[in-house]
C-alpha cells in the first residue's frame, strides 16, 4: 500500500495472513493483494478512511487467533485473508475473509464495503460501537464460562483411536476425503495405542498412510521433501509449497515407524526429507528457514512438473523413457497438462517395483524390505530400498535441471517455534540412527535460537534480517522444551533438560491460568489484547497446551519434582475435560496422557566410566520405548543430576561395577549390573 496521506484514528482495517513471507500459503491473500491492495483507487480510500495493518499468523498468532474467532462467531467460518474491521480500542465490529475490489457474482466488493462503512460511521457509529463491545464481551463470556471437571481414562485414547481408523480412507491411507493433510501427530498417536494398546489395526493404518503419501506427489521424487497436503484423495497433487513444520513432524513419524517395524524405507523416507531440509531450509549458521513457496515465475507448481520430452532431451531415449515409466510422466499428464513424478501405480506385491520392463535386481526398489545388517553401522551407506543407483544418478540430474530451469521462493523468517520442531526431529534422527551429521544440525539450531531468539530465558517469536522480533508465544515456549528433551533422549547430556527447565518454569509463572487450568497464547506480562485465548486444538501442529502436556509430563518424570507433577497433573485433568466430546481432535495431548494413563519404566544407570554412557545410548536406539525414561548418573555429572533430580542423590556410584536400578509401575526393582539384562527388562512386555 501506498503511505498514507493523513492519520485518522477512527477505526482500523485489519487485513491477517498466514504468513507475509509466503504469498503461496494462501492464494487468495494473493489474488486480494494483486486485486486491491497493489491497485491505486483502493489503496488511496483505505490511506484516506482508516488505518491499514497487515497481520502475519506466523509472527503474532495471539492477534490471528483473538480475529480469527471473531470472524468465526459473526461468518460461521473463518479462513485468510482474515478482513477485520474494528474500532481503535481494538472492538471488531466486522469480520470476513477474501472481498474482490468491486461487487459481482453475489459477493461484496471490498470498496463498496468500506464506503458503506464509512457511510454507517458517519450516520451511526453508536450502532458500531456497541456491536463491537458485543462482541468483545462475547469473546470473554466464553473465556470464563462454568470450568468442567475432567477424568483420565483409557477411553480417551481408546475412542480417538477408534474415530481415526473409522475415518481411515482403506485405499490410499489418511483420514477423510480430499484435501489430504499429512497431519503427522495423528500417526504419532497411532504408533503409541498399537504400542501400549497392542493395537495392530492402529499399525495398519499408520503404514498405509506413511506409503502412501510417500508415492504420492506430495513427496518430491526429485528434491524430496513433502507439500503442505494434497488437493486429491490419493496425493498424487500437492498444493506445492513445502511447510518446516510438516517436514521435521513427518521426519518424526517415519523415524518412529521404522524404529517399531524395522522397515528400511521408512527411515530412508526419513533420511531423504532430512536431506531436502538441509539443502534447502538451513541456514548455515544455524536455524531453519520457514518454507518453500508454491509459485516459480507467478505460476503454481510450475518448477516441480514435467513432460516426457523434456526429460527425454535431458536423459537420452533409453535413460528418459525408463525415468518417464518410473515416476509417472505421460503426455497426457496429471497437472495441467504436464506431470508431477509420483510411484502411485507402482506395483506392491513383495514390494514397491519398477513399472518399466528393466529386471535387474538393482532396479527393483523393494519397498518393504525389513532392516538389514549392512545398514546398521551409523554412517553407512544404507541398502537401496527406495532408489536404485540408476534412479538415483539420473534424479540428481534431473534435480540439477530443475534448479537451472527455475528458482523458488523461501520465506527466510526463522520461527522459535518451528525451529523446536525441526530440532527435536534431527535430534530424534541422532538417537535412533547414530549419524552425528544429524545430532551436528540440532546442536547448531539449538545454538541458533540460544544466541539470536533468547534473552534470559525469555524467547522470541522469530528472526529476521540481523533482529529478533516479537515477545515468545506459548507454543514458542513449548515447542523448545520439547526439542530440549528430544536433545537429552539422544545424547543423554542432563544440561538440556536443566534448560527445559528452566523455559519450563517461566511457561507455568507467565502464561499458566492457576484458576481455570491450561496456559494462555499469550504471557501476562505482554501487549494486553481484547481477549486472552487458550488453544487447545490440533491443527496443522499440535497445540501449545498440547505440547505443553507432553513436556509437563515428560520433566515430571524426569525430576519427581512435586510442583511439576503438580503442575502436570492439573494440565491433563483441564485438557481431559475440553477434548472428552472430541478426542481424535487433540492427538498431542493424548500422547503426553498415555505415560500416565500405562505403565511406565523408570531406568537410572549408574556408571563408573562415562565410557558406559554409549552403550546405553545405543540401547536406546534399538527400541521404541515411548513408556520409559532414562538418567545416567556418573562421576562427571552427579552434582549436576542431583540438583535437577534431586532422588538421585541416593544412588551410590561403584568404582567398578555399573548399577541399573529399573522401576516400573512405582515399584522399583533390585539393581542389574548387565546392560544385557536390562535390555531383556525393558522390553519383555512389549
Amino acid at each position: 500500500m501506498r503511505k498514507r496521506k493523513r492519520k485518522i484514528s477512527r477505526y482500523f482495517f485489519l487485513l491477517g495472513t498466514p504468513s507475509v513471507g509466503t504469498s503461496s500459503v494462501c492464494h487468495w491473500c494473493h489474488v486480494m493483494a494483486h486485486e486491491s491492495f497493489e491497485d491505486e483507487e483502493v489503496a488511496d480510500y483505505l490511506n484516506c478512511h482508516f488505518i491499514a495493518i497487515k497481520v502475519d499468523k506466523e509472527e503474532r498468532p495471539d492477534i490471528d487467533s483473538i480475529y480469527m474467532s471473531v470472524c468465526q462467531k459473526i461468518t460461521g467460518s473463518g479462513g485468510w485473508p482474515l478482513t477485520i474491521i474494528m474500532l481503535p480500542d481494538q472492538n471488531p465490529f466486522f469480520a470476513g475473509t477474501y472481498f474482490p475490489k468491486r461487487s459481482g457474482n453475489h459477493m461484496p466488493g471490498l470498496l463498496d464495503l468500506l464506503e458503506a462503512v464509512e457511510e454507517k460511521w458517519e450516520t451511526g457509529r453508536e450502532d458500531l460501537i456497541r456491536t463491537g463491545k458485543s462482541i468483545t464481551n462475547s469473546l470473554k463470556q466464553e473465556l470464563n464460562r462454568e470450568i468442567r471437571k475432567g477424568k483420565l481414562t483409557k477411553d480417551l485414547i481408546k475412542n480417538a483411536a477408534h474415530s481415526l481408523i473409522v475415518n481411515f480412507d482403506k485405499k490410499y491411507g489418511g483420514f477423510g476425503r480430499e484435501p489430504k493433510f499429512p497431519t503427522p501427530h495423528k500417526l504419532m498417536f497411532l504408533l503409541r495405542a498399537a504400542y501400549y494398546e497392542k493395537n495392530e489395526e492402529a499399525l495398519e493404518v499408520v503404514e498405509k498412510t506413511l506409503d502412501s503419501m510417500y508415492k504420492g506427489g506430495i513427496f518430491d521424487h526429485i528434491g524430496y521433501g513433502f507439500s503442505r497436503y494434497s488437493t486429491d484423495s490419493m496425493w498424487m497433487v500437492p498444493h506445492f509449497e513445502k511447510m518446516l513444520y510438516d517436514n521435521g513432524l513427518l521426519i518424526l513419524t517415519y523415524l518412529e515407524a521404522y524404529q517399531i517395524t524395522k522397515k528400511i524405507h521408512y527411515r530412508q523416507i526419513a533420511e531423504m526429507t532430512m536431506e531436502y531440509v538441509l539443502r534447502e531450509l538451513n541456514l548455515k549458521e544455524g536455524g531453519f528457514y520457514c518454507a518453500q513457496d508454491a509459485d516459480s515465475e507467478g505460476v503454481e507448481g510450475k518448477y516441480y512438473v514435467f513432460t516426457p520430452d523434456e526429460i527425454i532431451d535431458l536423459l537420452g531415449k533409453e535413460d528418459g523413457a525408463y525415468f518417464n515409466d518410473y515416476f509417472g510422466i505421460t503426455s497426457k499428464g496429471n497437472f495441467e497438462g504436464k506431470s508431477i513424478p509420483n510411484r502411485i501405480y507402482a506395483e506392491i506385491k513383495s514390494g514397491l517395483s519398477d513399472r518399466s520392463s528393466d529386471k535387474e535386481t538393482e532396479d527393483t526398489g523393494n519397498l518393504f524390505l525389513n532392516e538389514t545388517k549392512s545398514s546398521q553401522t551409523a554412517g553407512s551407506n544404507v541398502l537401496h530400498a527406495l532408489e536404485s543407483k540408476r534412479i538415483t544418478k539420473l534424479r540428481k540430474l534431473i534435480l540439477d535441471y530443475r534448479i537451472q530451469r527455475a528458482s523458488l521462493h523461501k520465506d527466510d523468517k526463522i520461527l522459535t517455534s518451528w525451529n523446536g520442531i525441526m530440532i527435536a526431529a534431527f535430534a530424534k534422527a541422532y538417537k535412533i540412527l547414530r549419524d552425528d551429521r544429524y545430532l551436528q544440525a540440532a546442536r547448531k539450531a539449538d545454538q541458533f535460537i540460544q544466541e539470536h531468539l533468547g534473552h534470559k530465558d525469555r524467547l522470541y517469536v522469530y528472526y529476521r534480517e540481523n533482529s529478533a522480533k516479537g515477545a515468545g508465544h506459548i507454543d514458542d515456549y513449548s515447542f523448545y522444551c520439547w526439542a530440549l528433551i528430544e536433545l537429552y533422549e539422544a545424547t543423554l547430556d542432563i544440561h538440556y533438560l536443566e534448560r527445559a527447565r528452566r523455559y519450563t518454569d517461566v511457561m507455568i509463572q507467565k502464561f499458566m491460568d492457576r484458576e481455570g487450568g491450561g496456559f494462555y497464547l499469550y504471557a501476562e506480562d505482554t501487549e494486553p489484547l481484547i481477549h486472552r485465548p487458550k488453544e487447545l486444538y490440533d491443527g496443522a501442529i499440535p497445540s501449545g497446551n498440547s505440547v505443553v502436556s507432553y513436556v509437563l509430563s515428560k520433566l515430571a518424570a524426569y525430576t519427581g519434582n512435586t510442583e511439576l507433577i503438580r503442575a502436570a497433573d492439573k494440565q491433563m485433568i483441564y485438557i481431559a475435560a475440553n477434548i472428552a466430546d472430541y478426542p481424535s481432535a487433540h492427538c498431542f495431548s493424548l500422547m503426553a496422557m498415555m505415560p500416565v494413563l500405562y505403565k511406565t519404566k523408570e531406568l537410572v544407570c549408574v556408571l563408573p566410566d562415562s565410557t558406559q554412557v554409549r552403550e546405553v545410548r545405543e540401547l536406546l536406539s534399538r527400541y521404541f520405548l515411548p513408556d520409559v525414561t532414562v538418567l545416567i548418573k556418573t562421576k562427571g555429572n552427579q552434582e549436576q543430576l542431583s540438583g535437577f533430580a534431586e532422588f538421585t542423590g541416593d544412588y551410590k556410584i561403584n568404582k567398578e561395577i555399573p548399577a541399573y536400578y529399573l522401576c516400573e509401575n512405582h515399584t522399583c526393582r533390585s539393581p542389574v549390573q548387565d546392560i544385557k539384562e536390562i535390555e531383556k527388562l525393558l522390553i519383555k512386555s512389549k
